[in-house]
């Protein structure tokens, strides 16, 4: 299985790696002593990340600013990575934003949201995974997704668009590795509520029903040992069966002709909160 990749000797980039579930992410692999490469737009982070990945036992750090939206300046990442390290085994594409954003907003924020948390994957999947399967050495591609785009709970449509893409291009890469005979494979992360610099706002302590990034990442590795595709974590406030029944509930507006988002309209709440009072599901 290609969670073989995750073992001394072995490199490990992580983008969105300086904090959060990036960085706790980064220290598993650490752990084991993989090299761990760090990119991220706060270099600010890099020096307290360093320190940390070093100290968990990492046979090296790099880090390196990078905006994952510019292509041209991951394919000059890669030759640099290539150049350095003979290539990686375990890529990790957890950089996002989430500044918020409105269905007809002008500012640039659909752009920018797209931009990293859609054209970031796709960059850096499209730029190193070819080598990582000319490789022919066992390896792990990890994109994070949200639930956000499963459901789209109504509030921050280009997040949920954009995460809803990461999960259509995570299977589509995963379908495409597994045709192709490779030895490595694809998996997509969902986190629940996390409390990290991108859900805190003005929070001071974490929410009872947040998880830490550390909670996430240990989820993360014990999935992947399992084989999951779909890394489905729960949180302290929902357990994968509501989970399980908001995520089919969505695919049944579809099936059942009901207006889009029925979960959130006046005519189809009621019915909503009746079914998660049944253990059925519906049919989809």
């Amino acid at each position: 299985m290609s969670v073989e990749a995750i073992k001394s000797g072995n490199t490990a980039l992580v983008t969105g790696g300086a904090a959060g579930i990036g960085l706790a992410a980064a220290r598993r692999f650490a752990k084991v002593g993989m090299t761990v490469i760090v990119l991220d737009v706060r270099d600010e982070l890099f020096a307290e990340a360093e320190t940390t990945l070093r100290d968990d036992g990492a046979a090296d750090v790099i880090t390196r600013a990078v905006d994952v939206s510019n292509r041209n300046v991951v394919e000059a990442l890669r030759d640099e990575v290539d150049g350095l390290t003979g290539g990686i085994d375990v890529l990790m594409c957890n950089a996002g934003v989430q500044p918020g954003s409105d269905i007809f907003d002008s500012s640039g924020t659909w752009e920018r949201i797209l931009g990293v948390n859609l054209g970031g994957i796709v960059n850096v999947c499209q730029v190193f995974v070819p080598g990582m399967m000319e490789r022919g050495k066992p390896g792990l591609v990890i994109n994070t997704g949200s639930k956000q785009g499963i459901t789209a709970p109504p509030g921050d449509p280009a997040y949920n668009m954009s995460k809803a893409a990461v999960k259509v291009f995570t299977e589509a890469l995963a379908h495409h590795l597994r045709e192709s005979d490779s030895a490595l494979t694809a998996h997509l992360l969902i986190p629940g509520f996390v409390y990290t610099d991108l859900t805190r706002g003005d929070r001071t302590e974490k929410p009872a029903g947040a998880w830490l990034p550390d909670q996430v990442a240990d989820f993360m590795m014990e999935r992947l040992e399992a084989g999951d595709f779909y890394i489905l974590c729960p949180d302290n406030d929902v357990p994968r069966d509501l989970d399980e029944k908001r995520m089919a509930w969505a695919m049944g507006d579809i099936i059942e002709n009901r207006p889009p988002l029925s979960r959130w309209h006046p005519d189809w709440k009621d019915a909503f909160e009746a079914y998660l009072q049944n253990t059925t599901r519906p049919a989809v």
